[in-house]
């Protein structure tokens, strides 16, 4: 009898505690939460976390290969003479990677059907087309395909994919981007960085990116024929189903308002370590010998005082040769990169709303003097030519008076008819690279592209004289992938800066 109550209450109690168990999970989710990850949620962070790669590397790799700065001293691994560590190679690509991973996310997401959104869509195809972009073009073949899928897919060791298939598949995810883009379904403005919502603006970055990547390869005879026609059906043939950056306004910039997160990395720099650095002979001589407005601005009162916040030496502009001999003199920092007091009213590069260009205006117009220039399309270079030359000065100086013939012709810098090609390829170039001081590391990659602009050589370059042509791979992918890793570089080449990527081979 005693036991049968036992029984009978240990039943009831185990009922009860079943009952108690109903709900459980939902009495212990908190309700103003939600464990389910949106699209506009991984945006963001990620763009930030990306611009802010591009701007590390481009202040302290790029100017320094393409002679806007130089690091100043004779000890070994100074870019600024073609010398750099392998470890150099990890930063870059550790971070897009991860990004990656993000914009992949973001894709994924908007395909769900409680999500469903053809816009984010479209942006992250655009975000990991321009991603990957600046990956190949930095070490080559990469993992592409099979990256980033070790979490869902168990892929650890992906293969590399060659460059020749990256850019043909990235042209397929920006035509892709563009159709998906062309719905126009509404995306969070307040998660958006950089066009605050516009989904017509991020169709124009993509297309924009499209002939940016198109004109790099248009002179590979695998893809030359497909380039060039797509570049005029762009430009000319179809450009109503194309819209480009077509002003200053529509230009792809992540600006550092200083609130909550959108604070320069540049800020994250120590006042005296970003003075350090001296700007370049190249650089500098350029545009102070051409008057540029960018570095004298009249409405500052005074010459020491500019957008760039670049600092003159006893009233002057003066700077230091790139590529210098180790003990040949002993060169001090002569013009520099100005960073003053907070409350001091001078706009200096360090907190430039600017700095986190991704793509411009002015570079779009180039691409279209180029492409005129070689006949893809038709039109005179030098209209294009004058709208990015000028459209750079006024991304800067929103208020410049001047005109752009006037500027050039009165600089001894102006468009002639009279040039031959190279020349005129020299004057786009020259511009050009004003137009992407401060865009990843694109100044590099264009001149690995042209030559342009010519650079002077200094007697302690080293590597041969020779620029070279992409960073090495990360030290711990030969271990960590290394059956692929070895099938890359029998492929491509040596492990070597000089080993030239596929759309530098002849």
């Amino acid at each position: 009898m005693i036991l049968r109550k036992l029984v009978i209450v240990g039943l009831v109690f185990l009922t009860l505690l079943q009952s108690c168990d109903k709900g459980f999970e939902n009495l212990n989710t908190d309700p103003t939460t939600s464990t389910e990850a949106y699209p506009y949620q991984f945006m963001a962070n990620a763009l930030i976390n990306s611009v802010t790669y591009n701007m590390n590397r481009n202040r302290n790799f790029t100017n320094e290969l393409m002679q806007v700065t130089v690091a100043i001293g004779d000890g070994d691994g100074r870019v600024f003479r073609y010398d750099f560590r392998r470890n150099w190679a990890d930063y870059l690509w550790n971070g897009h990677f991860i990004e990656l991973s993000n914009y992949k996310d973001m894709y994924s997401k908007a395909l769900e059907p409680i999500n469903y959104n053809r816009s984010y869509q479209g942006i992250s195809l655009i975000l990991q087309t321009w991603t990957y972009s600046i990956l190949t073009d930095t070490y080559g073949d990469i993992p592409y395909s099979e990256s980033n899928l070790g979490r869902d897919s168990l892929i650890l060791e992906p293969r590399f994919d060659a460059q020749h298939d990256i850019y043909v598949d990235m042209f397929s995810k920006l035509d892709s981007a563009n159709n998906l883009l062309r719905a126009g379904d509404a995306i969070d403005a307040v998660h958006d960085p950089v066009y605050s919502g516009s989904v017509a603006n991020w169709r124009k970055f993509g297309n924009s990116l499209f002939l940016r990547l198109l004109l790099r390869v248009a002179h590979k005879p695998e893809v030359k024929e497909y380039a060039i026609a797509k570049i005029k059906e762009i430009l000319e043939s179809n450009r109503s189903n194309y819209p480009i950056i077509a002003n200053n306004d529509e230009s792809a910039i992540l600006r550092w308002t200083g609130e909550g997160a959108y604070v320069s990395p540049y800020m994250a720099i120590r006042v005296q370590d970003f003075r350090a650095v001296a700007i370049a002979e190249f650089f500098i001589d350029f545009l102070r010998d051409s008057n540029d407005p960018r570095i004298n601005i009249p409405e500052y009162g005074t010459s020491s005082i500019n957008r760039w916040g670049i600092a003159p030496v006893s009233g002057n502009y003066v700077g230091v040769p790139s590529g210098y001999a180790q003990g040949s003199e002993d060169y001090s920092r002569m013009s520099y990169f100005y960073s003053a007091d907070q409350n001091s009213g001078v706009n200096s590069l360090q907190r430039e709303p600017l700095a986190g260009m991704i793509m411009n205006f002015s570079e779009v117009e180039f691409i279209k003097a180029e492409a005129a220039l070689k006949g893809w399309i038709s039109g005179d270079p030098k209209v294009a030519f004058y709208s990015g030359a000028e459209s750079c000065i006024k991304l800067w100086l929103p208020n410049w008076s001047g005109t752009i013939q006037a500027h050039l012709a009165a600089s001894d810098i102006d468009w002639s008819d009279q040039d031959t090609f190279e020349e005129k390829m020299e004057r786009i170039h020259m511009q050009k690279y004003m137009a992407l001081f401060l865009v990843d590391m694109q100044q590099w990659f264009e001149h690995r592209r042209t030559g342009y602009p010519v650079l002077p050589k200094g007697a302690g370059l080293q590597n041969g004289g020779e620029m070279p042509a992409r960073m090495f791979y990360p030290v711990y992918v030969q271990s960590s992938n290394p059956t692929n890793y070895k099938e890359a570089v029998a492929r491509q080449g040596a492990d070597a800066i000089n080993t030239k990527v596929w759309w530098q081979k002849p």
